[in-house]
Formats: structure tokens, sequence, C-alpha cells
């Protein structure tokens, strides 16, 4: 058995110089990054104190020091808006000389779906941000994470059709009874969507 070394680097597009500064990013066998907030309105406290004025539409100008979870974010604004936000974030976090070569977790922002009010996540009235989403992961030469806890079939089919070349495999665990779940129904999933393994078991899956 072989067991590499791997970091998650969340928020990659804005935390790539700070992550240098304190590590050797180099030594790790694979690195991916992940997105777990977005930009939230400016507090009221911080407009009392001077912040930046707010435009002509009365809307609050979003700063990067305040940021939140989605799952945060569906108590205060409408749940299509909120995973909007979350995947025009996507570009940034992949544009550039990150280190990471997989993207993870692309569907972060609906784990915590308000389904009481809103009913079962439907990935259709967001297919154009998600494609785009995934074009812009693609454009920048890197994989895209299947997560095998969370199958969603319409993942490594829309990401294959965008011109996704690679993909990898996680389960994200966070105990170890999760590690690895699901992935014979996850390498069936990524077969059918026309990615096929390498020699080595450690290598992506491509296209």
């Amino acid at each position: 058995m072989l067991i590499g070394t791997g970091l998650e680097f969340g928020q990659p597009g804005l935390r790539t110089d700070a992550a240098r500064a304190q590590l050797d990013l180099s030594a790790f066998d694979r690195i991916i990054g992940s997105l777990h907030t977005v930009p939230i309105e400016l507090p009221s406290a911080d407009r009392e104190s001077g912040g930046p004025e707010r435009p002509a539409d009365g809307a609050r100008p979003p700063r990067p020091e305040h940021r939140a979870e989605p799952n945060t974010l569906f108590r205060r604004r409408p749940a299509l808006e909120v995973v909007r936000d979350y995947l025009a974030e996507v570009p940034a976090q992949v544009a550039g000389e990150g280190p990471h070569e997989v993207v993870t977790h692309l569907d972060y922002a609906v784990r915590r779906w308000p389904e009481e009010t809103e009913g079962p996540f439907d990935p259709r009235p967001l297919e154009e941000e998600l494609r785009g989403a995934m074009r812009a992961i693609a454009g920048a030469g890197r994989a895209l994470e299947i997560n095998t806890r969370r199958l969603r079939p319409w993942i490594p089919q829309w990401w294959a059709e965008e011109g996704g070349e690679a993909v990898s495999f996680g389960s994200d665990s966070h105990t170890p009874l999760a590690l690895a779940a699901n992935f014979p129904e996850a390498m069936a999933l990524a077969d059918w969507a026309g990615f096929r393994p390498g020699r080595d078991p450690r290598e992506l899956w491509r296209r």
C-alpha cells in the first residue's frame, strides 16, 4: 500500500501567497482547491464607521474580508441567488498559477440546500452557471473531483460535455468509517461519462 501526502487548499484565489509563506507546497503529492465561502454584504456597523459608500442603487459593496458559508447566507437571501454567487467565485479560484491540481466539491453550496422551503435541489435552473464554472475549471487545465459520498450523475456528464479532461475521487470523509464511501459506484459513474483510469491507481482518470 502506498499512502501519498495531500492538502485541501481553501479559497486558493485569495490565499495563495499566505499559504506559500507558511508551507512548502511542492512537498505534497496532490493539492486540491476548494471554495467554502462567498462575499456578504457590508455589515451596517462597518458602514457607520466609514466603510465604502453605497452605489446609487443602494446595494452594499462586498469586501473580500466579509465572507460567509452558503448555509449561513441561505437564511438571509434567496437560495438560488446564493448558489449563483458561489459559482461566480469559481473562475477566480482557478485562475493564475495556484498550486491545486484538482477542484473539489463544486456542489458545496447545495449541501445544506433549504429543502424545507425550496424543495429538493434541482440543478437545471442553475445549469448555465454550473456549466460556466466547469468551463473555467477545464480552461485552467485542472481536474474536477467526484465526491463519492454525494453522487450526482449530472456532474461528470456536464463536466465531460464542457471540455473536462480529468477527474479525481474523494470521499471528503471526516470520520474513518466514511473513508472511500461509494467508490465502486463513483468509478462506474466516471466510466459512464467517458473517463478511464491510468496504469497507476494514483493517477487521475482521463478522457
